[in-house]
């Protein structure tokens, strides 16, 4: 897994406090299969110039889930995060709970799904897509 830096910062003044500290905190680490499966349905979808965003919703069974979506561009409050050609965004709402977060792909012989290794959940639900912090 590479660590990946925003290649598109937004100004200081739109920095929410939880992102003072990105020397112990990484805000976002995409692997390398991740990425691979995100250029793929770009392709497949007809947008090879877009991203994919990931973002933090109110729901699901602990009150916080993850939402993706693919999308044309970037929003004036995303953070852009690429590795090997994919892009993903992620909005500074959002961000303050992806801290230190990594997002995966794996494929077996039950299915295939992105992955949210979320060390800032207190509690998972059974699902995996919903948690608490």
């Amino acid at each position: 897994m590479q660590l990946i830096k925003p290649v598109d910062p937004v100004p200081d003044a739109l920095e929410p406090p939880a992102m003072v500290d990105e020397a112990n905190n990484r805000p976002l680490t995409v692997t390398p299969a991740a990425a691979a499966r995100v250029r793929e349905l770009l392709t497949l979808k007809g947008k090879p110039d877009g991203a994919l965003r990931l973002r933090i919703v109110s729901g699901g069974c602990s009150g916080k889930e993850y939402q993706m979506d693919l999308v044309e561009g970037a929003g004036p409050m995303d953070r852009m995060f690429a590795v090997d050609g994919a892009v993903v965004l992620v909005d500074f709402r959002s961000l303050v709970f992806l801290m230190n977060c990594t997002l995966d792909f794996t494929a077996d012989l039950f299915g295939a799904q992105f992955t949210v290794h979320n060390p800032n959940a207190k509690h998972t639900c059974s699902c995996g897509t919903s948690f608490t912090v």
